[in-house]
């Protein structure tokens, strides 16, 4: 790890000034990312601007919406009793995160931000485009096994690895940002990229942008809710397949369902087409495999990941189930 220089900012606005008037300046939260990359000198900031002491951490209601502030910690987001009675999708996400050491320094802003997991990304030794643009991209024929089946392309197959996320593009959230210019809000859905043939780009912040919060609009889905993880290991590992369900049910008719999976694509996937599916129709098994057949039109396996393509259906299945039991 190379020297950095240390700033503690005092407000928001003078750590956006810090980092947008120092091309190599990064923010620093909980550092559980981004520490480990300056490790492996993937990351080698000059200077690092400490944000945990900004008075941005509050969950509270605002007239029907879910505000959560980007300091606040998974764990205490996981805990609190608002977030478990109005998202508990959400609650149940951040539980299956990481582990509990990790979940008690990680802040949401730092999750959002955190970079893959890929392990040519990780091995400056071996080529990759979203640490080296244009050396190529090792995993598109190496050992894929944890890599993308959606929206990849021949620059990056690297998946999202974080779990809330999963969670806060099914609920249809809005990350609140600022920078020099002002406040502005960018629907959950178009925050995180696609490779395409930039792959270094994981977002769509502009440089000193910060994360202020997030915005979750009030839903139905206080009940009916499953997140499903499917790893390697029951604790501290990334996702092969997850699955983020939600669903209103009317009798045992769908009236609304939110579906998401992780593990999949370089950013958090929502199966759009299967909710507009499921809406209307019985919550069966059968229709549920209706659904995650239609999930999967245009997903790609590159060899080792090829299992995802059954993987990823059954895990949308037994998701969907799971959720609709649930009480």
């Amino acid at each position: 790890m190379k020297n950095f220089q240390y700033v503690r900012a005092s407000t928001p606005e003078s750590a956006i000034t810090a980092v947008t008037k120092d091309g190599t300046a990064q923010f620093l939260a909980g550092g559980t990312n981004l520490v480990d990359l300056m490790k492996k000198g993937v990351a080698a900031p000059d200077k690092l601007i400490d944000i945990t002491g900004l008075d941005i951490k509050k969950i509270e209601e605002r007239q029907g919406t879910l505000h959560i502030g980007a300091m606040a910690l998974n764990s205490v987001v996981a805990a609190d009793a608002l977030v478990k009675k109005q998202q508990p999708l959400l609650a149940l996400a951040l539980l299956k995160g990481a582990s509990q050491q990790i979940r008690n320094m990680a802040t949401v802003g730092g999750n959002m931000l955190q970079r893959t997991r890929c392990p040519y990304f990780y091995n400056t030794d071996l080529p990759c485009n979203k640490r080296e643009p244009g050396t190529g991209c090792g995993a598109l024929k190496g050992f894929n096994r944890m890599h993308a089946i959606f929206g990849a392309s021949e620059s990056c197959i690297a998946v999202h690895p974080s779990d809330m996320c999963i969670a806060l593009v099914a609920l249809d959230a809005t990350v609140v940002v600022k920078g020099l210019k002002g406040e502005r809000r960018i629907p959950f859905a178009d925050f995180h990229r696609l490779p395409g043939d930039q792959p270094q780009l994981d977002h769509t912040l502009a440089r000193g942008e910060m994360i202020m919060g997030l915005e979750i609009p009030a839903n139905q889905f206080g009940s009916h809710v499953h997140y499903l993880k499917v790893r390697d290991r029951a604790s501290y590992a990334f996702a092969l397949i997850s699955v983020a369900a939600a669903i209103r049910i009317d009798g045992n008719t769908i009236a609304d369902v939110r579906l998401a999976m992780g593990g999949v694509a370089h950013k958090p996937w929502r199966l759009t087409a299967a909710e507009q599916f499921l809406k209307g129709k019985a919550a069966t098994e059968g229709n549920f495999r209706e659904a995650a057949k239609l999930a999967m039109s245009n997903a790609t396996g590159y060899g080792h990941n090829n299992f995802k393509l059954k993987l990823a259906p059954n895990s949308i299945v037994e998701a969907l189930t799971k959720a609709a039991a649930a009480s």
